[in-house]
This record gives C-alpha cells, sequence and structure tokens, in this order.
C-alpha cells in the first residue's frame, strides 16, 4: 500500500507542470498607482458576484459555492482534474460568453420585448377590428329585425296585386268578347242595311220600271191627264170659292 501511494506521488509530480516562480510587483505599489476613483468597493464587488451567482436566496447561493469550491479542490487535490491552457481557453470562453450574456443580455430583451409590443399591438388592432366587425354585423342584424312585418306587408300587397291582376285579366277577356260580339253585331247591322238597300233599290226600279211601261200605254195617259185636269179644276174652284 505504501509503495503505491508512494509510485503514485511520482507519477503526480512528473504530471504537474514546473512553474517558475516569478517575482510581483508589491500590491500596494499596484494599488497606489491607480486612481481611487476607479477601484470599485470590495463590499460593492462581492454583492455583484453574489447576485452573479444562481439561486434565489443568500443561503442556496452560499451553498451553490460551497459546493462548486469544494468540488473543485476535490477534483484538483485527487488530480481528476489539472490545470492547464485548455482551463484558461474554457475560463477566457466562459468569460467572453457570460460578458455577452450580461452586457448583450438587456439589448436581446429590449430587442425582444419590441417584437413583442409590436407582435401584442398587431394582435390587438385585429382583435379590435374583428370586435367592431362583429358589432357592426350586429347593428344591421338588429336593423334588419323588421323584416317579418315588412315581409308579410309585402306578402298582402303582392296578394292584392294578384287579385287585381286576375280582375283586370277577367274585365280584359270580358272587353274583347263585348267587342267581339260588337263586331259581330255590326257586321249584321251593315249586313242588314245593305239587305234593306238593295231591296228599295229593287222596288224603286221596279216601280219605276211598271210606271214606264204604264206610260207607254195611251189610254193610261189619258187617265193620268183627265185626272190631273180634275185635280187643277178643283184646286182653282176651291180657290175660287
Amino acid at each position: 500500500m505504501a509503495s503505491r501511494l508512494a509510485t503514485r506521488a511520482v507519477g503526480a509530480a512528473r504530471l504537474r507542470p514546473s512553474i517558475v516562480p516569478r517575482t510581483l510587483p508589491a500590491v500596494t505599489t499596484l494599488t497606489s498607482s491607480r486612481p481611487a476613483s476607479n477601484v470599485p468597493e470590495p463590499k460593492a464587488k462581492a454583492q455583484s458576484i453574489i447576485d452573479s451567482l444562481p439561486g434565489n436566496s443568500l443561503v442556496s447561493k452560499t451553498a451553490i459555492l460551497s459546493s462548486a469550491a469544494g468540488l473543485s479542490i476535490y477534483a484538483i487535490s485527487n488530480e481528476y482534474y489539472v490545470v492547464n491552457e485548455e482551463t484558461v481557453v474554457a475560463f477566457c470562453l466562459l468569460s467572453v460568453w457570460g460578458a455577452l450574456i450580461k452586457f448583450g443580455g438587456p439589448m436581446y430583451r429590449q430587442w425582444a420585448e419590441a417584437q413583442n409590443e409590436k407582435i401584442k399591438g398587431i394582435l390587438n388592432a385585429a382583435r379590435a377590428d374583428h370586435t367592431q366587425a362583429v358589432k357592426n354585423r350586429i347593428e344591421n342584424v338588429q336593423q334588419m329585425g323588421g323584416v317579418v312585418d315588412i315581409t308579410k306587408a309585402l306578402f298582402e300587397v303582392s296578394k292584392e296585386t294578384a287579385q287585381l291582376e286576375a280582375r283586370a285579366y277577367e274585365l280584359e277577356q270580358t272587353t274583347a268578347l263585348a267587342a267581339e260580339a260588337k263586331s259581330v253585331l255590326d257586321s249584321w247591322v251593315r249586313y242588314e242595311s245593305q239587305v234593306k238597300q238593295r231591296q228599295q233599290r229593287e222596288l224603286a226600279e221596279t216601280i219605276i220600271a211598271k210606271v214606264k211601261k204604264e206610260l207607254e200605254n195611251p189610254k193610261a195617259l189619258q187617265q193620268i191627264l183627265q185626272q190631273s185636269v180634275a185635280d187643277v179644276e178643283r184646286i182653282v174652284s176651291s180657290k175660287a170659292q
């Protein structure tokens, strides 16, 4: 067991990089060379470090810090983790990402909030437009509430119109029938008048022919002459008296 521990110690000494001691300037000279106004207060620095740790309370942040420190010391002491250039690179990357998150986070948050407000405004405007459209539709429907009464009145008017049209059709048919009967009667009257005229003309022609024939007889002429003379004498005697 002792030989194993000695072998592990020798191997660890070989794996560890040799650190060349360097002369560091005195702390007093560094602090004296910096202006007093740029040096942050230790309390504020400690508070900022504590605030950057995850957790909601001081106890949880202290527990997390203690656990991380204990795990780091345990890993380094048991050579589970060896500090080398990769550690420095990882620390630098973490520092850069931390700075980006710290300084770029508020800007990204502002941009995200602006986008959220923009989208919220668009959604609110769309909702307001939809609400207004629904209200307008409701008002239009309310204005059309008297459609039933108007429809009933229009139905009554259409019924009366149909009755009047039927009556007008009947009157038109009656008028057409009366006009046709009148035309038939007129034709019959014209026919009868033509028949009467023809009969009168025939009668007159017959009488004229008969008179002409009697005038051709001397006896008839003598009788007419005697009758005429008698008539003249009677008239003259009646005037003389």
